[in-house]
């Protein structure tokens, strides 16, 4: 007994007339009408009887009906389980993220999936938190990790799920004033306040970016004024600018050592990163193994249990 003869009685079941059906299926209404007959004769009874507007179940349809739905939902079953394992062998992963997912949080994760399923494939894009979201929610990307909250037309339409709580902290020149001037209480980092830059230069992520965004806020309601020298995307040509004695810059606690950098004496500055998806469509087997991966990934970067 094969599947599509499954598959047309439950059809003809449902609309409860052999025309109708036979139009839904694609096929003509004597070829219907041959697979019920051959279908009967397999059985052994009559599945249909006609009636004055269409076709009803006789008493062993509806027992055969049952069984065949059953039957068709273990297949569709099966066939959607191999796609899945078919999936993480040869499948891809679209993810997006900022200068700090797609530098520092991502590539162990992409290791570690990759180790595990070497067939996948990957495309991470580096964006803005606006620019991911909105390739997120438009199917462009599979998962995104972004600064929280998340503004737009696309908020709508995404699932978050919280990753973790990243601190700007501020970085100087070698023998700079302010990274000898630092109050240090151990075990924790050193801390400037927001009047120590008033003139000094600023080497800082370019405008419109949700980390430039935070850092010119809390400047502001501080009262002071940035003096932006050089705008730029990768945390590490920043880096490289402030070695170079460029200015001082902001860079997220990812980039440096746990005691390196200077945080902020009037309260930290801290934003909360989290793992964007379309909320109508579910995730793929593939971008359901990254995700896992990348939350196990941050629990052990932080120290902290699922």
């Amino acid at each position: 007994m094969e599947l599509t003869s499954l598959r047309y009685f439950r059809e003809i079941a449902r609309a409860g007339h052999m025309t109708r059906a036979a139009d839904t299926l694609g096929v003509t209404q004597p070829a219907l009408s041959a697979m019920l007959k051959k279908l009967e004769r397999e059985v052994g009874a009559p599945l249909l009887h006609r009636t004055g507007r269409g076709v009803e179940t006789t008493d062993a349809g509806r027992i055969f009906l049952i069984h065949a739905e059953e039957a068709l939902r273990a297949a569709d079953a099966a066939v959607q389980g191999v796609r899945e394992v078919v999936g993480l062998e040869r499948g891809s992963i679209r993810v997006g993220g900022g200068a700090t997912a797609t530098t520092y949080l991502l590539p162990p994760v992409v290791s570690a999936v990759r180790k595990k399923h070497p067939g996948l494939r990957f495309y991470i894009r580096e964006a803005g938190s606006a620019a991911v979201a909105a390739a997120v929610a438009s199917g462009e990307l599979d998962l995104g990790i972004v600064t929280l909250p998340v503004a737009g037309a696309a908020a709508e339409s995404l699932v978050r799920v919280p990753l973790v709580t990243d601190e700007l902290r501020l970085i100087v020149p070698p023998g700079h004033r302010m990274e000898r001037s630092g109050k240090r209480t151990k075990p924790e980092p050193a801390t400037f306040r927001w009047k120590d830059l008033e003139g000094q230069s600023l080497v800082a992520f370019e405008a419109g970016t949700a980390v430039r965004g935070m850092i010119d806020r809390a400047a502001a309601n501080a009262g002071v004024t940035l003096d932006v020298v050089m705008e730029l995307r990768s945390i590490e040509s920043i880096k490289h600018m402030v070695a170079a004695g460029i200015g001082v810059g902001f860079v997220s606690r990812f980039a440096i050592g746990d005691l390196e950098g200077l945080t902020v004496r009037e309260g930290r500055l801290t934003r909360h990163l989290a793992i964007v998806r379309r909320r109508e469509r579910g995730p793929s087997s593939a971008a359901v193994e990254f995700e896992e991966a990348l939350l196990r990934s941050i629990s052990r970067l932080t120290g902290r249990p699922l």
